[in-house]
């Protein structure tokens, strides 16, 4: 499977901005202008500079526009590497979403403190994994980061997750957690954050709804479940058809799923999974002449950089990223140095309200 197109943008962005085509500092072509240039739409376009926003190559400065930013051009300080202090992060994305923010918080802090890192990705694929594991364990890092694959299905690698614990290599899980195995985690409160997001759209008078939930990712199951209390504590009535459901492989099937109900049902607003799932309903809405909020009230999850972009900036809740890196790495660095593991966080979600939610009467 090739790249796919926004990447491909993203990629050719990246390399004109280090190979000086555009300098630092400098604002890079309108997103209109990129749009002809690529022949692709707006979301596409909107999509790759968030993705490089995320790395750190573009800044987007909010009615000016976007610029070459510094994070990656910068030379890095020449910090010693302890010897035989490598750890080993494993996560689902590397360079997709929030994904890049979260590496970010990890790779800095472990510099700092004179720790190498060795990445790898699942695309969170089970078979994949096992071969990240694998790696990790001859190369003999001496500890891990891992955010789970496909959390909500039985991981048929962990036996493979047993031995690296029988081995004492301390491991800490991001974002989710094998439900199977008792290892500490740095997770976001799911749960409270699908409540939150519901609650608003009632407490704002919407009744008929809709919600987006990723099912093969525990994060998916937690949010839903906050969707659920949150209709009961406030006696909304939702029918089994009200909660639209998809895995990895079924992503890009969903739109077509919303717009089915939609015809269906009177709905005026829809709870999603993440940004990612939201910014590009956003634009199949609006394609379709569903007005965003004015029609429909739509709300993301993580406070992606694309949550950010575009005509109308989506209401989410706050992921702390590249905070979640860094306490990562401050855990992973303690259970090393003490020999005793710190103990899991759980981060309070925060509503943060933009242009895509209205009160309605």
């Amino acid at each position: 499977m090739g790249i796919s197109k926004y990447q491909a943008i993203a990629d050719d962005l990246k390399k004109k901005i280090i190979q000086g085509e555009y300098a630092l500092d400098a604002a890079i072509p309108s997103e209109l202008h990129l749009q002809k240039n690529y022949a692709v739409s707006r979301h596409t376009v909107r999509q790759a500079i968030a993705l490089l926003v995320n790395e750190g190559y573009l800044r987007a400065e909010k009615g000016s526009g976007t610029y070459v930013d510094n994070a990656y051009l910068a030379p890095a300080a020449t910090i010693p590497v302890k010897e035989n202090k490598t750890f080993g992060v494993i996560i689902t994305y590397l360079s997709d979403y929030i994904f890049p923010s979260i590496i970010r918080g990890l790779e800095k802090t472990l510099r700092q403190q004179g720790y190498s890192l060795l990445l790898a990705s699942t695309n969170n694929d089970h078979q994949q994994e096992r071969e990240c594991l694998e790696k990790m364990l001859d190369y003999g890092v001496q500890g891990l980061i891992i955010e789970p694959t496909k959390s909500n299905q039985y991981n048929p690698n962990i036996a493979l997750y047993v031995k690296l614990r029988e081995q004492k290599i301390p491991m800490v899980m991001i974002n989710a957690a094998y439900e199977e195995l008792a290892l500490p985690s740095l997770c976001v409160d799911d749960t409270q954050a699908g409540f939150l997001a519901t609650e608003l759209l009632i407490k704002e008078g919407h009744q008929q709804l809709l919600f987006i939930a990723k099912i093969d990712d525990l994060q998916g199951k937690y949010r839903l479940k906050g969707f659920i209390q949150a209709c009961e504590t406030y006696d909304v009535l939702f029918a089994s058809e009200d909660i639209i459901t998809y895995t990895t492989e079924t992503r890009k099937e969903i739109y077509q799923q919303v717009l089915t109900r939609l015809n269906q049902k009177a709905v005026t607003g829809i709870i999603c999974y993440n940004d990612q799932i939201a910014s590009r309903l956003l634009d199949v809405l609006e394609e379709q002449h569903f007005q965003v909020p004015q029609a429909i009230s739509l709300i993301g999850n993580d406070n992606a950089s694309v949550s950010k972009v575009g005509k109308v900036k989506l209401t989410t809740l706050e992921h702390p990223k590249e905070k979640m890196g860094v306490d990562a790495a401050n855990w992973l660095i303690q259970a090393i140095e003490t020999q005793q593991e710190p103990p899991s966080i759980l981060y309070e979600p925060k509503l943060i309200k933009r242009d895509s939610t209205r009160k309605i009467r």
